[in-house]
């Protein structure tokens, strides 16, 4: 129980300052005036001024509080290295000791783990959160164990007590990790781009390493290795193989006496795209369907188009002399000897045997296909007669033959079940709404995929792949009525386009398709294919047993599940002949970036509440009482700062001038005063 003097004023305390202002200039007047009783009316002014101050005498019935020490033990991954937890576990133990030893002493322990996604070590955060739920007059110290690799120093709060840090690892601890320092989202196909590496030891590095060996490996296939020097930038050509993306892993092999190899993994996911897409289009003779390849291929603006329209066939004879026809030659064997391969895609627009592409050119186009190029014929009435582009070399790559007749009737193009299921016809919409076609070549199949029919489900689009090559066979030149709106129009436009990018490789439309998305450590793997029924998916993680996971059909030809991956790495999935590799996460994960344990980041929040920074290996510190505002660390030991906080049970108040007493004694001198000075 403790007493202390209080005071209430019963007016404000400029008033009581102003009446006692009055008071003393009154007595100082009498004083003057040499009246004989101005003492005692300064002894009753004076009650007068104390009793307006309200004085009263305060006993408090005080319960001691105990003093609270919060101790940070970081247990995320940078804290699983070497002997590290050993380390911090033996010291929380025999701190806590310590600290139960101390009289009026309790201990908050307090556990963080790595930070949500790639957060690294969110100590600060833990720090707040623990002092949000205590009373920061009762906090005596603040202890860390830890790395120091601290990911939030941003949020570090107000410290109430001293912030003391002792760091695990060891002196002679050293590691080596792979940086990279620039690798840009997209590529061109086919032209290098340069990435910029490093490879960076620290801590008590070998002193010998200059250099070290590099493995590459681009979509899993087996690494190939270089020699690279450490601590310089690396500046790195890559060439993307395909287009899409494309998982490049640089691994730097573990190094003997290293802390992790965690770090020693970079992984890159680069989308690859095409510079230019070149495209050979070749008209055999002005007709409506002409412009509409023609504005498909100039819309989009990565595509190079040659177009030639034959206007003018050899048999043709009018008698207009040469040097006055305003016509282009057609460079046939430029085109068709000399640069075909430079070419992505060749359409060959209602184009009929005129003598203008000998035989051997166009042998040389099926020599083409077979090497990996692509071919689109779009038929006219000419694909069913003798002079048909199929009485050539091309038959040979075809997918169907013509019968020789020619259905000029009104029928409505449909999407087969197989188109159903083909990236090339899938969701193109309601085909109960598509305008109809008036002309379809009849053809008899021969190989390849029926993507859509026609008139009597005769065959109206063939797709087929020969050797690395593809080709396309469209039996109508009447496509063009759904771009000019003939009876509600359709979807020409978006077919065309797809038909186009198919036959040029582009990966979002191959049939035949295994990826995975990812989000966060969570992928989706999407397996697009033909059949109606696949099998499990092998999922092979970076550490541990493969799994197999089943997916489901979602639409037609598209199969998806969901995996949450249990590790930050690359994974690799295989269905059968399909294989894709995709990497969750960073290959180096944030706890990994910075692994030598070290107090620079902490040492000015530690020195700012004059604390320490100690290492474990040099032994547990000792705990020691200090004052408020002294240094609160040394060799061997830290300070906690004892708070003497209480909680008051009880309060008692007893007034020191009660206004009888204050009645009594005022009034008691004024007339003594008056006495004095004789006036009776």
């Amino acid at each position: 129980m403790t007493g202390t003097i209080i005071f209430d004023p019963l007016i404000p305390w400029p008033a009581v300052m102003a009446v006692a202002a009055v008071a003393v200039a009154t007595i100082l007047l009498a004083a003057l005036r040499g009246l004989s009783g101005w003492g005692l009316r300064a002894l009753a002014g004076l009650m007068v001024v104390g009793a307006l101050t309200g004085p009263v005498y305060q006993e408090e019935d005080r319960t001691p509080l105990t003093d609270i020490v919060v101790m940070l033990e970081d247990q995320s991954a940078s804290q699983s290295l070497s002997d590290r937890p050993v380390q911090t576990d033996e010291a929380a133990e025999a701190l806590a000791a310590q600290i139960e030893a101390r009289s009026n002493t309790e201990l908050r322990r307090v556990t963080l783990g790595d930070g949500e996604g790639d957060a690294g070590t969110q100590l600060m955060t833990a720090l707040t959160e623990a002092l949000a739920e205590e009373p920061r007059a009762r906090i005596a110290g603040i202890i860390a164990l830890t790395d120091g690799r601290v990911h939030d120093l941003d949020r570090t709060p107000e410290l109430p007590a001293p912030f003391h840090v002792l760091l695990s690892g060891r002196d002679g601890d050293w590691d080596r990790r792979l940086i990279v320092r620039n690798a840009p989202a997209f590529a061109i196909i086919g032209e290098p781009v340069t990435l910029t590496l490093r490879i960076e030891d620290s801590g008590a590095a070998p002193a010998n390493a200059v250099r070290a060996p590099l493995d590459i490996s681009v979509d899993g296939a087996a690494p190939q290795r270089v020699e690279v020097p450490i601590g310089q930038d690396l500046e790195l050509p890559v060439t993307l193989p395909h287009g899409g993306r494309n998982v490049i892993q640089f691994t730097v092999p573990a190094a003997e006496g290293e802390l992790t190899d965690r770090n020693n993994t970079a992984l890159i996911q680069m989308n690859g795209v095409r510079d230019r897409l070149r495209v050979l289009l070749v008209s055999g003779e002005p007709h409506q369907g002409g412009r509409t390849w023609r504005n498909l291929l100039k819309s989009d603006s990565s595509v190079d188009l040659v177009h030639f329209t034959i206007l003018r066939p050899p048999e043709k004879q009018d008698g207009v002399p040469v040097n006055e026809l305003s016509l282009i030659a057609f460079p046939t064997r430029e085109l068709f000897l000399e640069k075909v391969d430079d070419f992505d895609l060749i359409i060959f627009d209602r184009y009929k045997r005129r003598g203008i592409l000998p035989a051997i050119y166009l042998d040389n186009v099926s020599s083409y296909v077979r090497n990996g190029g692509a071919v689109l014929v779009a038929a006219g009435p000419d694909f069913a007669t003798a002079d048909s582009i199929y009485r050539s070399p091309l038959a040979a790559i075809l997918p169907a033959q013509p019968s020789a007749r020619v259905i000029e009737e009104r029928f409505d193009p449909t999407v087969t079940d197989l188109g159903a299921r083909h990236p090339v016809t899938s969701d193109l919409g309601r085909a109960e709404d598509w305008g109809p076609w008036l002309r379809q070549i009849d053809v008899l199949p021969q190989t390849g995929n029926v993507v859509m029919t026609g008139s009597d489900e005769r065959p109206l689009l063939i797709l087929d792949r020969v050797e690395e090559g593809r080709v396309a066979l469209l039996a109508s030149d009447h496509a063009w009525l759904w771009s000019r709106g003939y009876e509600g129009g359709g979807p020409q436009m978006e077919l065309l386009r797809r038909l186009a990018h198919w036959m040029m490789k582009e990966p979002e439309l191959e049939e035949e398709a295994l990826w995975a998305e990812a989000t966060g450590q969570t992928m989706r793997i999407i397996r697009r294919t033909l059949d109606e029924e696949i099998g499990p998916v092998t999922v092979t993680p970076p550490v541990g047993d493969a799994v197999e996971v089943e997916l489901r059909e979602v639409s037609p030809g598209r199969f998806e599940a969901l995996y949450e991956g249990p590790e930050i790495g690359l994974y690799r999935l295989v269905e059968g002949e399909n294989e894709a590799v995709i990497g969750l996460g960073p290959a180096a994960p944030r706890e990994f970036e910075e692994t030598i344990a070290s107090g620079d980041l902490l040492e000015p929040v530690v020195t700012s509440m004059r604390g320490g920074i100690l290492r474990l290996e040099d032994g547990i510190p000792t705990l020691r009482s200090v004052r408020e505002g002294r240094p609160a660390a040394g060799r061997g030991w830290i300070g906690l700062t004892p708070r003497e906080a209480y909680e008051t049970s009880d309060v008692t108040q007893i007034p020191l001038l009660p206004a009888w007493l204050v009645l009594l004694l005022a009034s008691g001198f004024i007339l003594a005063g008056w006495l004095r000075e004789g006036r009776r």
